[in-house]
């Protein structure tokens, strides 16, 4: 009798998936121990995804609350915050969690991650929870001599790029970094943004900010972005491989918490994805900061850096997802020095950390002073102004004034519940002259002015008649 092969499975009615090949095995190794077919359909009718589905947790786990709430803001802020939490210790693949003095919610849909949040998982990889903006990360380069914080600015803005798209050619990734996105099946079509964003630094709350030490006086440039479009379509294919693997074995779970098996072919391929992307991050944050001191004809002191949307692997096994978390453990990366940046807002000092490696949080720090309440609603029920002494800009002209200190939480607040609960050792700051940030730039976006001349050109016609 001939061996049992996929196409018999699918003749059986089974759906095609990385499963077939053990349970091909099976079927011959029951069948070389005289099983016949109807015995061998029936157990494998038992071991086929989706045959025993995944529940959810009827509770939720217990997870870390290290977040304060004194006025009526942050108490509502709050109770959304452990609401999502709540739902989202549910889901099945999830061990541990906790939430940092930054947390607020992140989206609409019950359950979704915080910003702020950090779970543990076992044999899972959720691209929900490290969200579009992979390895959002902040990098400092400190300079050997003294220098005027205005020139370093100037130099910034002159060498930057912020708001849509990118700019390419005027740095190219490094070459091994480009070898990684050509032999990974998640990115190999994306390798025209790998090149085309590099150093380049997108919008919304990415930065780039210039001051000084407060332990040596020595001028500092640190900078705030992630993996741009890279990143994003990367999170938008992970999502998608998770959908189909969630939908098959753990239906009930939310789409938005799907997980991708680690140890599967998908699983160790976006794991791999996940580090060349963040390669490439760590790259465009440096040659940003390498373009800047060939400016200013400046010498690098010291340079260092750190992602907070990411996923970790430790020592125990399980998958450590930060959104908008900040790693404070030794060795959480290979790079590691033990050091971490944690920036408050525009007007704030830059708080350069020490690990703390605080259990009950996950060994987490906030990754900055987060929100009370959403941009709109800011905008809405305050009117910003600009800080005082401070050289503040915005590349694409237009303020975007959700980005002011009055739309974040109270930094002093944040830094005081940092140190109350151990997430970090605050062991030095960068004091604020300026920082660059992409601006309103939407306002001026062509397909909003082709908009807004549609509707003008209608409401003349309509005016007319």
């Amino acid at each position: 009798m001939s061996a049992i092969n996929g196409r018999d499975l699918i003749a059986w009615g089974f759906r095609p998936g990385e499963w077939f090949k053990r349970a091909v095995a099976i079927a011959n190794a029951m069948r070389g121990e005289g099983a016949d077919d109807a015995a061998i359909l029936a157990h494998l009718r038992t071991i086929e995804p989706g045959a025993n589905p995944i529940p959810m947790r009827t509770n939720g786990l217990d997870f870390g609350v290290f977040l304060d709430a004194e006025t009526e803001a942050e108490r509502a802020n709050a109770a959304a915050v452990i609401a999502h939490m709540d739902a989202l210790m549910r889901v099945p693949t999830i061990v541990k969690g906790a939430v940092m003095p930054d947390a607020c919610p992140s989206g609409l849909a019950e359950g979704t991650i915080p910003v702020g949040g950090a779970v543990a998982c076992e044999d899972a990889i959720h691209p929900g929870f490290h969200s579009a903006d992979i390895c959002c990360s902040v990098a400092i380069t400190v300079f050997r001599r003294a220098d005027d914080p205005k020139r370093v600015l100037d130099a910034v803005q002159a060498v930057t790029h912020f708001g849509p798209g990118g700019r390419k050619g005027v740095v190219a990734p490094p070459d091994a970094v480009m070898a990684g996105v050509a032999g990974n099946r998640f990115l190999a079509e994306f390798a025209g943004l790998a090149v085309g964003h590099f150093a380049s630094q997108g919008d919304g709350n990415h930065f780039a900010s210039v001051g000084h030490l407060a332990s040596t006086g020595q001028v500092a440039l640190v900078t705030h972005h992630g993996s741009r479009g890279l990143g994003a379509q990367l999170y938008k294919k992970g999502l998608a491989a998770a959908r189909r693997h969630t939908a098959i074995v753990a239906p009930r779970v939310p789409a938005h918490n799907a997980w991708i098996k680690a140890e599967s072919d998908d699983g160790r391929a976006y794991w791999e994805a996940l580090q060349i992307v963040r390669d490439w991050t760590k790259a465009s944050h440096f040659a940003l900061h390498d373009l800047v001191a060939r400016k200013l004809g400046n010498a690098v002191a010291d340079r260092f850096w750190n992602e907070h949307n990411f996923v970790f692997r430790r020592a125990d096994g399980l998958y450590y997802h930060g959104k908008g978390a900040t790693p404070s453990w030794a060795g959480f990366s290979a790079d590691d020095d033990g050091r971490t940046l944690i920036p408050l807002n525009m007007a704030e000092p830059i708080l350069i950390a020490r690990h703390r490696d605080h259990a009950a949080s996950l060994g987490f720090a906030p990754h900055g002073a987060g929100r009370n309440m959403s941009r709109k609603a800011f905008l809405r029920e305050n009117a910003p102004v600009l800080p005082e002494g401070i050289d503040v800009r915005f590349f694409c002209g237009k303020p975007d004034l959700s980005e002011l200190p009055g739309a974040y939480k109270d930094a002093g607040s944040v830094r005081a519940q940092i140190a109350k609960y151990d997430l970090a050792e605050v062991v030095d700051t960068v004091e604020p002259y300026g920082c660059i940030m992409a601006g309103d730039w939407e306002a001026e976006a062509p397909w909003r002015k082709k908009a807004e001349a549609k509707r003008a050109a209608k409401a003349a016609t309509e005016a007319a008649t």
